[in-house]
């Protein structure tokens, strides 16, 4: 998954060639961040996407948040959120009986925006970025089988992941997989905020969790450059 870092402009530069104007070619055509820029200089994109369960050969994207993150700043106002509407191509919507953890009702999703309008405007926001998450496996899974869907491409799509971060931190070797139950509590976002005094927000808002997990870095980024953090090789986990 470091293709972006390894000489992958051309695959990237040849996907674009195959796609429409807009968000997803803007983000392939712009060079990403290298693997030496400093931390202190890394520009960054939180995301959070909210769906209707975890596999994305099924289930589906209901809303997306995210928020730009230069160096050790949060930006607030470049930050967005979007709901997301069903096509008529979509798999299985299930958002009835996923409401009860995101709050996205049917009502909500049917008033959303199109996928290709997300799409647009998230990889718009994520062009010369690169994406921040926690447990990012989440994001780069479903964002890269809906833009497949979509487009018949699956742009690179490379983390840094706090989840990630923060194993390493706290010298956890723990088998991370889908199933949410099988991460332990110290390494949940909000227990892994909790280790460094940060509040506790509402879960399961796109937008919310993509500050928190913003913030959690943040909070992570002075450990992390004590153990010698430089760059975003350094930080690299995904």
């Amino acid at each position: 998954m470091a293709d972006w870092w390894r000489g992958g402009a051309r695959a990237r530069r040849r996907a674009a060639a195959k796609l429409p104007p807009g968000g997803v070619r803007s983000y392939l055509e712009t060079a990403p961040p290298g693997c030496s820029t400093p931390v202190d200089q890394l520009p960054l994109l939180a995301v959070d996407v909210e769906t209707t369960g975890l596999d994305p050969r099924r289930d589906r994207v209901l809303a997306v948040g995210y928020v730009p993150v230069d160096g050790d700043r949060i930006v607030l106002g470049g930050a967005g959120s979007v709901v997301v509407r069903s096509g008529v191509d979509e798999v299985d919507d299930g958002v009835g009986q996923s409401a009860t953890v995101h709050g996205i009702t049917d009502d909500d999703v049917a008033e959303g925006v199109s996928v290709e309008q997300t799409l647009d405007l998230l990889f718009d926001a994520l062009a010369g970025r690169v994406l921040l998450a926690h447990y990012s496996r989440i994001e780069v899974d479903f964002l890269g089988a809906l833009c497949r869907r979509r487009y018949g491409v699956r742009p690179p799509l490379t983390a840094v992941d706090t989840l990630g971060l923060q194993r390493r931190l706290t010298g956890r070797a723990i088998d991370m997989d889908f199933t949410a139950d099988l991460h332990p509590e110290d390494l949940r976002l909000w227990g892994a905020r909790t280790r460094y005094g940060l509040p506790r927000y509402r879960a399961h808002d796109a937008l919310v969790d993509a500050v928190a997990c913003a913030e959690l870095y943040l909070a992570q980024l002075p450990e992390l450059r004590q153990r010698g953090a430089r760059t975003l090789r350094d930080l690299h986990t995904a």
